[in-house]
């Protein structure tokens, strides 16, 4: 990719643009934006994945969604693989990736109201911090050695989860359902900056933690994966054609509602905040319909 720090925006000359932010640190976003002292270099190119052109450096007036739904084509899950959240849900470890789906149509912006539907205000609303990986070019049967040259960039993001559509055996039967439960509308606000691999590596040593109206509830390395990035998009492309744009939830550390011997449950206007060191957050409201 021809950038570090990949942001869609509105330049002070009105357009839309995507560029390569000039910031030092993932906190430098919003705090430059807010004083009007926030710059990108504008690169050409429809869509996220294709840019290639440098061109000219211009002030950023206003943040957009860097990766809107139509860019892409599935969004990718991984259950199961912090090793303390396995611990906490009293399994043993699976012998390899356990994948689940969400559609395009989970996707929401860094900052926007997540939708609940009537369906899922159960009182069983769960979150989970995730490091998300961003695929960006096409390939099937990538080796684990070449991993990285398939990943355009991380972001952050907030697997939304209904579970009692998850694990109630009067909703999901005797088996857990994962892709209903977890696939509503809006269910997957990711963060509005995607950073490359120049920047962080294979993102195996990131801070993550999650907050619910402030109060941390989830603070985890990401070296505590028990399947790190190129083991994920290697698995995850075996007989699978891997498309440029799909999204890749790599799974949740400790902390979540669900693993508490009293679950704090998410209630209609909780503030949900997601961050990872270098990668900036995520922070959206529950809005029950």
């Amino acid at each position: 990719m021809s950038w570090s720090r990949l942001i869609r925006f509105i330049g002070v000359d009105g357009q839309e643009h995507y560029g390569d932010v000039d910031i030092e640190k993932d906190t430098d976003l919003r705090e430059k934006l807010s004083t009007n002292d926030l710059y990108a270099t504008i690169i050409k190119g429809e869509r996220p994945f294709n840019q290639a052109t440098r061109e000219d450096r211009i002030q950023v007036k206003a943040l957009l969604d860097v990766l809107r739904p139509e860019y892409v084509p599935i969004i990718r899950c991984i259950g199961l693989n912090y090793i303390k959240h396995i611990q906490e849900g009293g399994r043993k470890p699976p012998p390899y990736p356990s994948v689940f789906i969400k559609p395009s149509t989970s996707i929401a912006g860094s900052t926007e109201d997540i939708p609940i539907p009537k369906i899922a205000q159960d009182g069983t609303l769960d979150y989970e911090g995730e490091l998300a990986i961003v695929i960006g070019k096409t390939g099937k049967n990538i080796p684990e050695a070449s991993a990285l040259e398939y990943v355009a960039g991380y972001t952050v993001a907030n697997d939304v989860s209904a579970r009692g559509w998850q694990r109630d055996p009067a909703k999901a039967g005797g088996v857990p359902q994962w892709c209903f439960s977890k696939g509503f509308d809006k269910f997957a606000p990711l963060g509005p900056m995607i950073v490359s691999p120049s920047v962080v590596g294979a993102a195996n040593d990131l801070l993550l933690q999650t907050f619910v109206n402030g109060e941390e509830r989830q603070n985890s390395s990401t070296g505590d994966l028990l399947f790190g990035v190129e083991k994920i998009v290697s698995f995850c492309s075996q007989g699978t054609t891997l498309e440029a744009g799909t999204v890749i939830l790599t799974g949740t550390p400790s902390g979540v509602a669900m693993g508490m011997k009293e679950p704090k449950y998410l209630n209609d206007g909780d503030i949900v905040e997601v961050r990872i060191s270098q990668l900036g957050g995520v922070r959206n409201k529950m809005a029950f319909e």
